[in-house]
């Protein structure tokens, strides 16, 4: 199977807008075969609610195919009863422990990344509430209740303070759990996080409306894929549901953001789900963009941002730069302490 950084724009742009990624030999490994045999209906409201569909799909899954076994051979599998969750996390490499959370549905959602991320610390990749591994409860799905979740961990880690990086639904857990539990977080990294519902374009808002009553078309599909295959405990359809209640409901966490200590770096893509003038928002309300940084660049702002070219939301948390940058980020505070 090709990597999905290998496949033309043409291809690219066929997953993103028919659920579909084309493999080599024209072999089609389907995210959601029901919803792309919809697409050739003529009547045009259909039309809509199929590309807003997979617009949702996207980017909840992003390389969803792809990365969906590349991360199975995890070392030092662990469960933690904590906060009411059965919360699944996998320890790779040594150092200072770092809290990696990813996206939406897709647990593997960094690929090949956590293996690079670990080379200079101790990543601990979190499966959030019915996602992967970690078995689903009655809860509803709620950023602050996941968010209360990480904060749980790191307590019963004994982690004291922790990195915690998380990317798209994970970012907002992340963001959470440092605005809520600001005691358990050191530095923080947000790649394709949104700090209000409409920080995304409008057609993504509208995509994410309808997820919720197409789970049980978006299910079935996912479930036949691979990363369904590699998951097979999970209830897709019942996670779609979920996903999709949770991601209409309208949120502003502005002013919480404004409130936070914590040193963040904000990492998005330049052709991302977030709208640009949403990302310039979400750093200024970290203190950024307010002026020169001087020629000693003594007054730069004490939060980072990093826009890297040629990538996707649905690319980002795969992108080979990916480490490169956050690494930087994370081991300045390293160097300052030593």
């Amino acid at each position: 199977m090709r990597n999905w950084m290998s496949c033309s724009q043409t291809d690219r742009d066929h997953t993103a807008v028919t659920g579909v990624w084309k493999g080599r030999d024209d072999d089609e490994h389907t995210i959601t075969a029901a919803l792309a045999s919809s697409a050739p209906r003529e009547d045009d409201m259909l039309r809509r609610d199929f590309l807003k569909t997979a617009i949702a799909t996207a980017v909840l899954t992003a390389v969803l195919p792809v990365q969906a076994k590349k991360t199975l051979a995890m070392s030092n599998e662990h469960f933690a009863d904590v906060n009411g969750q059965h919360l699944f996390y996998s320890v790779h490499g040594a150092g200072k422990p770092l809290i990696l959370l990813h996206g939406g549905i897709n647990p593997d959602s960094f690929g090949n990344n956590v293996a690079e991320l670990a080379k200079g610390r101790r990543v601990i990749a979190v499966h959030l509430q019915a996602h992967g591994r970690t078995p689903d409860t009655d809860r509803p799905l709620r950023s602050e209740t996941m968010g209360d979740d990480v904060a749980a961990l790191i307590g019963h880690l004994n982690l004291g303070k922790a990195d915690v990086m998380g990317y798209s639904l994970g970012s907002s857990v992340a963001l959470q759990t440092a605005i809520r539990h600001p005691d358990v977080v050191d530095r923080l990294v947000l790649v394709s996080a949104a700090m209000r519902q409409d920080g995304f374009y409008p057609d993504v808002v509208a995509a994410f409306k309808q997820l919720e009553a197409n789970a049980a078309t978006l299910g079935p599909g996912v479930k036949a894929s691979p990363l369904g295959k590699a998951y097979s405990d999970v209830d897709w359809t019942n996670l779609f549901r979920k996903v999709g209640d949770l991601t209409k409901r309208p949120f502003d966490w502005s002013a919480d953001v404004a409130k936070l200590q914590a040193r963040i770096l904000l990492v998005f893509a330049d052709a991302d789900a977030i709208r640009p003038e949403h990302m310039v928002e979400f750093w200024k309300a970290l203190g950024g963009g307010q002026r020169d940084a001087g020629i000693d660049g003594s007054l730069r702002p004490a939060n980072e941002l990093a826009i890297l070219p040629n990538t996707t939301h649905y690319t980002l948390p795969v992108e080979p730069m990916l480490p490169e940058i956050v690494e930087r980020f994370l081991g300045a505070a390293l160097k300052a302490v030593g």
